[in-house]
């Protein structure tokens, strides 16, 4: 349920820093500290919802919470809703927080004393990332609070020297470009890079069950860059799940950038609408409008295209038999996409139990074709 939170996490960069100790996220929940036996926690609930979840100190791993108030006591079970037996806080209003028991399945109880959390003050030098989690999302924060980063290998993608970063504890990876840029469009980039770090962190202990990432540059020149994101992921549910996601840069002002920033076919002015829900309130139109363009003006028009350029890919499958229907619009709504020396790599998306068909490595649009449309961007493309 974090996770696409986690995900809107990650865009949201802003300067300067934040002094706020509000324990109230922005979400609707309010965030404790205390202990559970000896242990020390962080607890976020929304008491008139029952959702929460917390985390030992020690570990950082989430443990959902679900439940609801009986007259003044608030009764939390802990763990997935899918299993027959689980662990009670049973929590009274304090003064200031709360106090209670947490019974486990065998009956075993331990006191549960909690406080408003205190967030520490951000550091002046601060990522603007961290700084945005303070001020929205101080649960996160003080999950984050004495992890470090590991610094790992050097090594050179296309004439850029990269440098790699770990968190060692959830063995998630990312790097920073150390040579090959302006300094300030270094900082940028970078900036963006190692907020998507952090963000893949906060993911990887917000996940109650499996979460491995990987990632890879895909593409970079003077003026445009890409970077590859994977995470194959169980987090409760009836089945495991992955997801590949492309960061796509405007190098010159380190800026991310949309496939309507790139490529635009509809009328009037470029929309830009990202998946995480911020709409450009500076463009015309809304989301609507937006969703509208992709499934009505883009995507017939990317079927017309990609059929001209591929027409046995895109009509027949490996096994003889188009059980894809890449030559339908859906596929191509919303695709992902990044740079490559050719042109724009589009990869249709499907929903999870055809997932298997979002792996095509021939969708590429012309460099040719894309500089005929414009988006809303202007860039210098290969």
């Amino acid at each position: 349920m974090y996770r696409g939170l986690l995900r809107l996490c990650a865009v949201l960069l802003l300067t300067g820093f934040f002094v706020s100790t509000t324990t109230l996220a922005d979400n609707g929940a309010r965030v404790y500290t205390g202990t559970l036996g000896k242990s020390s926690i962080v607890l976020e609930v929304n008491p008139s919802t029952g959702e929460g979840r917390y985390f030992y100190k020690k570990y950082r791993k989430d443990l959902p919470l679900d439940g609801a108030l009986d007259g003044e006591t608030l009764v939390l079970e802990e763990g997935s809703r899918m299993e027959d037996s689980r662990p009670t806080l049973r929590l009274q209003p304090t003064t200031h927080g709360w106090s209670g028991e947490w019974t486990s399945t065998a009956g075993k109880t331990l006191k549960i004393n909690l406080e408003p959390a205190v967030i520490p003050v951000v550091p002046a030098d601060a990522l603007p990332f961290l700084a945005r989690l303070h001020d929205k999302f101080p649960y996160e924060y003080l999950r984050l609070q004495g992890v470090t980063l590991k610094k790992g290998k050097t090594d050179t993608f296309m004439g850029y020297t990269l440098q790699w970063w770990s968190e060692p504890q959830t063995g998630t990876s990312l790097f920073e470009v150390v040579s090959g840029y302006s300094l300030e469009e270094r900082r940028r980039i970078n900036q963006q890079l190692m907020a998507r770090l952090w963000s893949e962190v906060l993911s990887s202990y917000g996940c109650s069950g499996s979460y491995a990432q990987s990632s890879q540059p895909l593409w970079m020149s003077p003026t445009v860059m890409s970077v590859r994101i994977s995470s194959d992921y169980y987090c409760g549910g009836a089945y495991p799940d992955q997801s590949q996601d492309a960061l796509n840069f405007d190098t010159k002002t380190g800026k991310l950038l949309t496939l309507d920033d790139v490529l635009w076919v509809g009328r009037g002015k470029p929309l830009h609408f990202e998946e995480q829900g911020d709409f450009d309130e500076s463009s015309s139109g809304s989301s609507d409008a937006w969703s509208n363009y992709r499934s009505t003006e883009l995507a017939p028009w990317l079927v017309a295209q990609l059929l001209k350029l591929y027409p046995n890919e895109m009509t027949i499958t490996p096994e003889g038999e188009n059980d894809c229907g890449y030559d339908e619009n859906y596929p191509w709504q919303f695709p992902g996409w990044y740079f490559t020396e050719q042109g724009i790599k589009l990869e249709p998306s499907f929903a999870h139990v055809a997932a298997v068909c979002g792996f095509v490595d021939w969708s590429v649009l012309p460099y040719q074709i894309v500089k005929q449309h414009p988006g809303g961007v202007a860039l210098q493309l290969p």
